[in-house]
């Protein structure tokens, strides 16, 4: 089974690894697009107004393009640990051990903008980049990645079973046929539902931690419904490869 995660926009500054190393980074079929990226990202940052643009961000993050320049120098630490918020809050990787830990360092992966495809254990620095953002001179990254990205997705979904909790943004950057998607949905007492923004983070990022640590090897999306059942969620199935947790609004 492989988790797919959403990136965040914050993330953990510095690391204990050595500069970015392209080629050292899973899925090497990505390589082209990342090293383009890459030097994209590092010439926009010599241009301020133009970075905030691109970015769309504030006077006051001008330390996200300081993070761009030095994105071939600075040091890197290993995916997983890089970002945080409020999914990976939920998920605390950090408090997993023994035989759980290691599950999770298998079955967890990043979808990023950036990066495409990110194994746990992927040494990556600190970096400025979501999956709507418009890079000078360039489509948009969706139109970059889904020529090599999807192959590459397509071919784990062949193997195992993938649970796709990207945000909408960044699963449209690549389909993964046959996976599992989830939604959280904020239930009022009139019966009404309507889809959850903030907390929405947080449910999927308990649901990857019960996923990463599990003993049991779902095969589709009803054994992962049972899974999440167990651990106390209210979770519905009202398609084949789709799950809602429902929540109390």
């Amino acid at each position: 089974m492989l988790v797919l995660l959403p990136p965040s926009e914050t993330k953990v500054d510095g690391g204990e690894g050595p500069p970015l190393q392209l080629g050292s980074l899973s899925h090497p079929e990505l390589g082209a697009v990342r090293k383009e990226l890459v030097a994209d990202l590092v010439e926009l940052s010599g241009d301020v107004e133009a970075s905030r643009a691109a970015l769309d961000i504030s006077e006051k993050q001008h330390g996200e393009i300081a993070r761009n320049a030095a994105l071939l120098t600075a040091p890197t630490m290993p995916a997983l640990l890089r970002y945080t918020g409020v999914l990976y809050d939920a998920l605390d990787v950090r408090s997993l051990r023994g035989a759980a830990a290691e599950r999770a360092w298998s079955r967890l992966a990043v979808g990023s903008a950036l990066f495409g495809l990110l194994r746990a254990g992927d040494d990556v620095p600190a970096y400025r980049l979501s999956a709507g953002s418009a890079l000078p001179g360039r489509g948009t990254l969706a139109a970059a990645w889904k020529p090599v990205l999807e192959p590459v997705l397509a071919g784990i979904a062949a193997d195992e079973l993938v649970v796709d909790l990207r945000s909408g943004s960044y699963a449209a950057l690549a389909r993964v046929p046959g996976a599992v998607r989830v939604n959280v949905l904020a239930e009022r007492p009139d019966g009404q539902r309507s889809v959850v923004s903030h907390f929405n983070k947080a449910h999927k990022g308990r649901l990857a931690r019960l996923l990463a640590g599990t003993r049991a090897e779902p095969a589709d999306a009803g054994a992962v419904a049972t899974l999440a059942r167990r651990a106390g969620m209210r979770v519905e199935r009202p398609n084949p490869t789709s799950l809602e947790i429902i929540i109390p609004a």
